[in-house]
């Protein structure tokens, strides 16, 4: 059954939530304040379902139907006729709350409400929302590349009643993605273990034990990881890394201290990303 799938936050991950929602024959309403972030948005997912046809990931016939099915929308009012609707902006929790807050204001009283962060507990979220919104709230965490990537981990709240566990798990499903589910703590699971990872990997260059060029290849070639830690802190960029573990530091204690020189890089504005120079770059 097709249904309505809202995303707030039209940035590279709120577009490929969209866009794999509706390549699964969902409609989709992609919000942002922007205009120009949705036009943005719309031109890179052209793009990506292109070079998608190049490499084998998706049919010629899916290009037209999947962009057809996602609005562009700046209002936020339309997600009054959504079944499910998921903010994607930015990880800092006044980011979220005034989204949520909105989303509590406009969607239907039966609406699933989802986040995706990738370290604030749930229920922390939850407790902006008013009473009888919490028990259709969930945590819904992708990983970039989402039109990639399939996992996705479902973290129910406190007060996330099971049906919205279940549905949050059949819709992510629906969009060809594996769900598990997950305890709602700082962090949740994958990204405990992957900053473990990467501190000690930050550790190792601190040390002089080996480059980020090396370590990446030690990763990929030693342990069968399809990327390295450093070239994933250069695509996600290091400050969302440090801002991450700073969030679990506080949660867990001196094991997620962001290393000396990871923060020094950050400060210094190697962070990574699109145009800025990282660790390999």
């Amino acid at each position: 059954m097709s249904e309505t799938i809202g995303v707030v936050g039209a940035g590279l991950m709120g577009g490929e939530i969209a866009l794999v929602f509706a390549l699964a024959g969902h409609r989709v309403l992609l919000n942002d304040r922007d205009q120009d972030v949705l036009d943005r948005a719309k031109t890179r997912l052209s793009t990506l379902l292109q070079k998608g046809v190049e490499r084998g990931f998706y049919s010629a016939d899916d290009i037209c139907p999947a962009l057809e099915r996602i609005s562009f929308v700046t209002d936020i009012a339309t997600f009054a006729e959504a079944d499910m609707v998921t903010e994607a902006v930015f990880e800092a929790q006044e980011v979220k709350a005034a989204v949520l807050e909105r989303l509590g204001q406009v969607c239907r009283h039966d609406c699933v409400i989802a986040s995706n962060t990738s370290t604030i507990p749930i229920s922390s979220l939850a407790a902006l929302l008013p009473s009888e919104r919490r028990p259709y709230f969930i945590g819904t965490h992708y990983f970039s590349p989402v039109s990639r990537m399939k996992l996705v981990e479902v973290i129910p709240g406190f007060e996330t009643a099971e049906t919205t566990t279940e549905a949050a798990m059949r819709l992510t499903a629906s969009a060809g993605k594996t769900p598990i589910r997950v305890k709602d703590v700082a962090g949740f699971a994958v990204n405990r273990m992957l900053h473990m990872f990467m501190i000690e990997a930050v550790r190792l260059v601190e040390e002089g034990v080996a480059t980020p060029e090396d370590i990446d290849t030690a990763c990929q070639l030693g342990l069968g990881h399809p990327i390295g830690p450093f070239a994933l802190m250069d695509a996600v960029t290091s400050s969302l890394c440090v801002q991450a573990q700073e969030i679990m530091q506080e949660a867990y204690g001196e094991r997620f201290r962001p290393p000396p020189l990871l923060k020094q890089r950050v400060r210094a504005g190697f962070v990574g990303g699109k145009g800025r120079p990282g660790w390999r770059r």
